[in-house]
Order: structure tokens, then sequence, then C-alpha cells
């Protein structure tokens, strides 16, 4: 997976203008094929498609992270307070968990207190999990140790997709808040010119 990322170029628009500084697949993998049980609102289910002209930005982790998944919530959360608000108000945020054993009560609590608005994913199903995860990329491994502490390896990326269920673009752990507010307001113009 790390090899398919650094084939994959930053890019930039069809006019050449306004590079991007996340990674961008070409073709656009299409994700939205798999939905999971929502946990924000219970019942109904998440897709990984953005409402019409919107961004929704999709990440894989868990609420136990002790650096990554806090690290890289509190950037994206900086980014959209960096954005226009009219755009910002155009981007969603889910956060599915690869711990559903530990998450499942507390990932609400955990992603809105980020982002107020975001929504919280997740199944007890493996096999619907890696099945919503597979078209991202995204993978992760949840062990056991003989002294019984969890430890979780995971996917440290966030993933802005269309309207349409194309993953437009991945950011990789360490993406800082201004190149995100800037591909996400360079996103979201497209969307509307498109």
């Amino acid at each position: 997976m790390a090899s398919l990322l650094v084939v994959a170029a930053c890019g930039s628009d069809d006019s050449g203008t306004a590079e991007l500084s996340g990674v961008v697949r070409d073709p656009a993998p299409v994700v939205d094929g798999t939905t999971l049980p929502s946990l924000s609102d219970p019942g109904n289910e998440v897709t990984f498609r953005a409402d019409d002209g919107g961004i929704k930005v999709v990440y894989f982790g868990f609420t136990n992270c002790p650096d990554v998944c806090p690290t890289t919530l509190a950037d994206f959360s900086v980014a959209l307070r960096r954005m226009d608000p009219a755009l910002a108000a155009d981007v969603d945020l889910v956060m599915a968990t690869v711990d559903p054993d530990r998450d499942l009560d507390v990932l609400d609590r955990y992603i809105t207190s980020f982002v107020s608005d975001a929504q919280a994913a997740g199944t007890t199903d493996e096999q619907l999990l890696l099945d919503a995860a597979e078209p991202f990329g995204a993978s992760w491994e949840v062990r056991r140790l003989d002294d019984g502490r969890i430890e979780v390896d995971h996917t440290p990326f966030l993933y802005a997709v269309d309207d349409a269920g194309r993953l437009l673009l991945t950011w990789q752990f360490g993406a800082t808040a201004e190149d995100m507010a800037g591909d996400l307001e360079t996103l979201l113009t497209r969307e509307a010119t498109a």
C-alpha cells in the first residue's frame, strides 16, 4: 500500500493551478460501495460519499490511540477553522473504528470532541469493516499482548471523498492544518465549477 501511495504523485488541476499537498490516485478509486452502521445515529448507515457539492473526510482509527489519532484529528479540526466558513460548512468528517470491541460505545463522544458534527461509524462484523476499508487502502492489526495489553497498528491517513463516492485525495500522517485547509478549499472550488 505504501508503494501505491508513493507512486501516485501530488497533482494540480487540469488548468495547472493550485497544486495539492495530498496524494492523488489516478484513476480515483470509488469507495462508497459499502456502508457501516452509524454510532452517532443508531439504526442508520454511514455512507462514504459526500453530500452534493461537498467533501466527506474519512478516517479509520481508534479511541485508545496514544498519539497518531488525536494528533491527526486535532490538526484536521484546526484546518476546518482556517477555512472560509462557507466552504468549511461543506466538509463532513466520519471516523470508522478499527477497534470495535473497545470503541463502539465511546467513538461518537470521542470524534465529536474534535469536530462537533462529525459522525462515528463501526461494527463488530469484521468482514463488513474490511469491505468498507479496502477501496481506501486502509489496513490495521489489533493484537493482544501476553500481559493483556492491546496494541493496534493502523493506516494513519485521512481520505477526502467527493459526492460521487470517489477518493480524491489522501493526506498522510503529518499533513499540516494549513495544507489540509488549502487542499479542501481547492477541491470544493473545483466541485463548484465542475
